[in-house]
Formats: C-alpha cells, sequence, structure tokens
C-alpha cells in the first residue's frame, strides 16, 4: 500500500513539473503598454513614466497641466505631443479628422486658427536596430510642399505622421524629457528628437513562473492527500473500519491528541492558582467575624484537595 503511494506522488510531481515547464515555454503575458525589449540585447526599455494623464485622473495635489511641448522655430509654429497617450489639451474641429477621433491625438501644432493633428494615440515602441522609436500615424491629410517641386505629385491621400527617437540621457540633473524638433521634409512627416533618463534600457523582469519551492510545496500537499485519501479508503474497504478510525494510522494520531490535551490539562490546572478568586473576599468576611469565612475556607480546602488529586492521578497516568 504505501509502494502505491510513494508511486503515485512521484507520478503527478513530476507530471506537475512537466505541465509547469510547457506553459512557461508557450504563454507569454502581454507586453506592458509603453515598453518594449530589445531583441538584440534583451534590455527593458519602459517608457510608460512620460506619459502625462489627464488631471481629473490623478489623484495628486498638482497635477501636470500641459502635454510636452516642442518649438518649431523657423516653421512658424510650435507642436505639442504626448508620449503613448493622446494630449490632454482639448482640441477641436481638427482638419480631416473626424470628431470621434479628436480625443485621440497623440501630437498636433495649431497654424492660422486651425488644428492639425500630426498622428493619433500608439503606446507601442518599436526598435529600428538600437534606436528606440516611437510612430504616430493618420493624422491630417497631407498639404502640398512649398519646399520642393517635385512633393507636390502623389500628396494625395496621404496623412500626416510623426516620428520620435527617443535618446537615453544618464545625467542626474536633466529633465524628465527634452523634447527637440529636428525636421519635416515634405510637411507630411515630422521627426522629433526625446532625450530622456526613461529611454534607458533597463534588465527586463522575467515572468513569474513556478519556483522549486513552490513546484515542493504543491508535491508535499499533493502526497498528503494521496495518503489521507488512499489511507481511507484502505481503512474502510479492506480493513472494515467506520467513523474516525477510517483514518490512516488512527492510533497514532489519537495517542499524539491525548498526549497533547494531558499536556494542556496539567499546565492548566498549574496555572488556575494564580488566577484570583472569590475566596479572599470571603476571608476578610470571615476575620470580621461573619459565619460565611468558615464556610469559605472550607471549601476553598475542598477545593485545594481536589486540585491536589487531579494533579496526582495525572501524574500516575504519566508515568504509567
Amino acid at each position: 500500500m504505501k509502494l502505491l503511494y510513494y508511486s503515485l506522488a512521484l507520478y503527478l510531481s513530476v507530471d506537475l513539473t512537466a505541465a509547469a515547464s510547457r506553459r512557461e515555454s508557450t504563454e507569454k503575458p502581454p507586453a506592458k503598454p509603453c515598453t518594449i525589449t530589445s531583441p538584440t540585447t534583451g534590455r527593458l526599455f519602459d517608457l510608460s513614466g512620460l506619459q502625462v494623464p489627464r488631471p481629473d485622473s490623478v489623484k495628486s495635489k498638482n497635477p501636470r497641466t500641459h502635454s510636452w511641448n516642442a518649438t518649431g522655430y523657423d516653421i512658424g509654429y510650435n507642436f505639442t505631443l504626448n508620449i503613448c497617450g493622446p494630449v490632454i489639451e482639448p482640441i477641436k474641429d481638427v482638419v480631416g479628422i473626424e470628431e470621434h477621433l479628436w480625443k485621440n491625438v497623440s501630437a498636433y501644432y495649431k497654424h492660422s486658427g486651425k488644428f492639425y493633428s500630426l498622428g493619433l494615440q500608439n503606446a507601442e515602441p518599436v526598435m529600428r536596430g538600437r534606436k528606440l522609436v516611437l510612430n504616430y500615424t493618420d493624422g491630417s491629410p497631407c498639404e502640398p510642399s512649398t519646399k520642393r517641386s517635385y512633393s507636390k505629385r502623389g500628396i494625395d491621400g496621404r496623412r500626416k505622421n510623426t516620428i520620435i527617437s527617443m535618446l537615453c540621457d544618464q545625467d542626474p540633473l536633466a529633465p524628465q524629457l527634452q523634447l527637440s524638433f529636428i525636421g519635416s521634409p515634405d510637411e507630411c512627416t515630422y521627426i522629433f528628437e526625446g532625450r530622456s533618463p526613461a529611454a534607458c534600457a533597463s534588465t527586463a523582469k522575467k515572468p513569474e513562473s513556478v519556483g522549486p519551492a513552490s513546484v515542493f510545496g504543491i508535491v508535499a500537499l499533493i502526497a498528503v492527500l494521496v495518503y489521507l485519501v488512499g489511507g481511507c479508503v484502505y481503512s474502510r474497504v479492506v480493513l472494515q473500519q467506520r467513523g474516525w478510525r477510517q483514518l490512516p494510522n488512527y492510533d497514532l494520531w489519537a495517542g499524539m491528541f491525548a498526549f497533547f490535551h494531558d499536556i494542556f490539562i496539567i499546565l492548566t490546572s498549574s496555572c488556575a492558582r494564580f488566577l484570583p478568586s472569590r475566596r479572599g473576599y470571603s476571608r476578610v468576611g470571615g476575620m470580621n467575624g461573619t459565619t460565611g469565612g468558615l464556610g469559605a475556607r472550607g471549601r476553598s480546602r475542598g477545593d485545594s484537595d481536589a486540585e491536589n488529586r487531579l494533579i496526582d492521578e495525572l501524574n500516575e497516568e504519566w508515568e504509567d
């Protein structure tokens, strides 16, 4: 019977370990938004700390009230962007964008009283070699460029988009993000550079899996269940036991329970002597001449004799 228990427990433990290994190798948790792991170095890039949340969704006392800005210098207008999220500024009448998509605009500029979208929200950075890049697409329709005559050909149907190249800045005194406008070669693609400590790679955290201690605990639990269930079945079917005697090794467990029960009785009986009782107040009354003191004194002696007899009986059982 014991051989059956051990074989079953070993089989279950091996099968459980193999299943855990298969699950770890096949199941991959979804990537956290605004993060990416480099396929070449295995390093983790997390830009989520650069996303500016809407003030009404932040519990802090002084939330940021504007998105990131970049100066356009010689082009006549500036840019407003957010990282991995839509801008928090209220915008409306965005050129070429349907109204229900205005809340998803992640980059824009305002020129001549009109809002132009440079792309909709995207929370998935990409790696271009060793470069960390964030793209926004599907912005406002592109306009013909006045910089190059050949840029007017094939411009119809294209929409404005944004490319943000994120660079690591390890300066401890550097701001959270330095965003710079690099250029727009065709007034359709807008290139920016962002420097931030958040763009520095860190060690990627491995997904949590079942460790050796957890596997050992699960195997031990299964072994206990096999012991109890198998022992009960064996005692009931083979030994024809009923009630608590169906438990495996019932005599052993019953003896251990009786042992601890006797120890508990001895300890509680010994500690009961130090507890306050009503006998003290009765004795005071007896000293003042009342007849209740004699009765209380007699009862106290009887209680003490009964306790002594109980302790003697327990000592004799212990010696036996």
